[in-house]
């Protein structure tokens, strides 16, 4: 039976980019792709949707020996992470960035077609669709959740925040449909700029540890 096509639903463009970015993405995004990574001996470490790049990079700090794969369709935050990473002058990757990938396109066809293990899989901040009728564009129900769930190392873990505080509890809700273990860690434990920022009118964001035991 022949596969049903992936449908993302967010941008895959927005405005028009400049000269260099559009030279980063046609030269260096090649370069970084991740389609040659293994699991065995490397510490692996995804973030889903990144937007511009800002906690790709802070991972990538934090874990100079890990390899951090960031997974975003919309190529306008591919771009934006891209002229981060490099140097304006000759558009060289920065020593401390060497260790990012990314992957521009919808990260179930980068899991779907690897056996790769990640010690952390982030998602910070997907898309809520609050509207009833776009509940079915949610990312993270049971069925993704699941799939995961396959490509955590035995200790790894999926880590999960939004201020959407509805989501979260739908997330939740989604969690409990699969065979993943879930625990609340405390804000001061999560490290992104993301614990300060206050999109939907609540006091902070939550967040949300899903593990396989």
């Amino acid at each position: 039976m022949e596969k049903q096509e992936i449908r993302t639903f967010g941008r895959r463009h927005g405005k028009k980019l400049s000269p260099r970015k559009q030279s980063l993405l046609a030269d260096i995004l090649p370069q970084i792709a991740p389609e040659n990574i293994t699991h065995h001996g490397q510490n692996l470490i995804l973030e889903i949707g990144f937007g511009n790049g800002e906690h790709v990079r802070d991972l990538a700090l934090r874990n100079p020996d890990a390899v951090i794969i960031g997974a975003e369709p919309f190529m306008n935050g591919v771009a934006a992470l891209l002229s981060a990473i490099t140097n304006e002058s000759d558009n060289k990757i920065k020593p401390e960035y060497k260790n990012i990938r990314i992957f521009p396109d919808d990260v179930r066809k980068l899991l779907n077609q690897s056996n790769i293990l990640f010690s952390e899989i982030w998602v910070l901040h997907p898309d809520p669709w609050p509207k009833a009728r776009h509940e079915k564009r949610r990312l993270l129900n049971s069925e993704f959740l699941t799939i995961l769930g396959k490509h955590l190392t035995p200790t790894g873990q999926i880590i999960i925040g939004t201020d959407h505080w509805e989501y979260f509890d739908w997330i939740n809700d989604q969690a409990k449909k699969t065979s993943l273990y879930a625990s609340f860690p405390p804000l001061s434990t999560i490290h992104t700029r993301y614990a300060e920022k206050n999109m939907a009118g609540t006091q902070e964001p939550k967040y949300l540890v899903l593990t396989n035991q």
